[in-house]
């Protein structure tokens, strides 16, 4: 399990918040620099579903009820997609979807609905017998369901012939797929699957001072940054309080989910190589586009730049920004919300209730590097030579 960016040399006060809210929103600074609140004015995600594959989603936290949907346990464990067994896809889940009820994390999709797929990490592994296709079952779960986004912050260091074909499969599907690249940078910096299948977008992270952190993995993997550096989460499987954490690129890949989100809920006819080519395209980087820097990808998400702007091209449906080939296209569209019934009390028509760390970065102007729209012109200064290292990524 892995997390994401930040910004330069700024304190993000943000808007005035209710007085429970405001010890973990407080924390989630990112959400005044990507101009959440003024983009929430035209999309928040509403009409898009995202696949959630992780550790379980608890559907009775504040922040969602009524987020989450019926998804699918790949474990052979007891319980389901609803249990979440250490607190880690839950705080995914709410980071993307969240309302912020019960000053629980805000969402920067909080319009947006939630899937739950379950699959075991290294501890849950050991309290059962796992299966060999469980990972790969869990993707073509997501691939076969209503989602359009497919958000994975997990990551092992081997690719398995069934777990490519998975993605290749929910390629063809018309989906928009998010990994994260690991937090080991400083500890072999191993390749991290499936974050590094050409199909896949893999997320990296960095901190709110605006510098690559320190543990996000670098090379051929990463094609874009989110943030995800200091980010608040569920302590554990109790979700009694929040803790604070590094995020890491685990919290990156959710909110480059929900940043797609926002995009692809306000051009609901596009597919998913148009919102992706949009999220490359708008950027910020001071390198040539179609080119990536190994810490960075394409750049620093800014989801802004088209929901307020208008900017970015779409492109071409059928071509994967990522592969350059054709694809299968965009999703068939989604069917009626089929809510899980709660077994907390709610009605049973209701939804569920439930780098580098020297590489600075900073706006052309001084101002935080850009993720914030303010006046900055769209591109992002990203000083130092550790980013003029610049690959391309190519098919399988």
């Amino acid at each position: 399990m892995f997390g994401a960016l930040a910004i330069a040399g700024v304190v993000f006060a943000g808007a005035a918040q209710p007085a429970a809210a405001a010890d973990v929103q407080s924390k989630q600074w990112y959400l005044s620099a990507m101009q959440a609140e003024e983009m929430w004015k035209v999309s928040t995600g509403e009409g898009i579903k995202v696949a959630v594959i992780d550790t379980g989603v608890n559907a009775s936290t504040p922040s969602l009820q009524g987020q989450v949907l019926k998804g699918t346990d790949a474990t052979a464990a007891e319980g389901d997609e609803h249990d979440d067994y250490s607190g880690h896809g839950t705080t995914m889940a709410e980071l993307i979807a969240g309302t912020g009820k019960g000053g629980g994390l805000k969402g920067l999709a909080p319009g947006a609905k939630i899937i739950p797929i379950r699959i075991s990490d290294d501890k849950f592994q050991k309290k059962l017998s796992l299966s060999a296709t469980e990972w790969a079952d869990a993707i073509r779960a997501a691939a076969d369901s209503d989602a359009k986004i497919i958000s994975m912050s997990f990551g092992g260091e081997f690719g398995l012939d069934r777990e490519r074909e998975a993605v290749k499969y929910a390629e063809s599907k018309g989906k928009l797929f998010f990994a994260s690249v690991g937090n080991n940078a400083e500890k072999g910096n191993d390749e991290i699957y499936p974050a590094s299948y050409p199909q896949v977008v893999g997320v990296a992270s960095a901190d709110k001072e605006g510098k690559v952190s320190k543990f996000s993995q670098n090379g051929d993997s990463v094609d874009i940054a989110a943030p995800g550096s200091d980010i608040p989460r569920w302590c554990d499987n109790s979700f009694q309080k929040y803790c604070d954490g590094i995020g890491g690129t685990s919290s990156a890949t959710a909110i480059a989910s929900a940043s797609a989100a926002l995009v692809w809920s306000a051009n609901p006819d596009w597919t998913a190589n148009q919102v992706l080519n949009v999220l490359f395209d708008t950027a910020g980087r001071d390198w040539e586009k179609g080119t990536l820097s190994r810490y960075l990808g394409h750049g620093l998400i800014r989801p802004a730049m088209n929901i307020l702007k208008g900017k970015g091209d779409p492109g071409d449906p059928d071509i994967s920004p990522l592969t350059e080939e054709r694809t299968g296209g965009s999703p068939t569209p989604s069917a009626p919300d089929q809510p899980a019934q709660s077994g907390k009390g709610s009605e049973a028509d209701e939804t569920v209730a439930a780098g580098d760390s020297k590489a600075q970065a900073s706006g052309d102007d001084g101002a935080p590097l850009s993720l914030i729209l303010g006046g900055i012109a769209g591109v992002a200064v990203l000083g130092g030579v550790v980013f003029a290292l610049v690959r391309r990524r190519g098919a399988a």
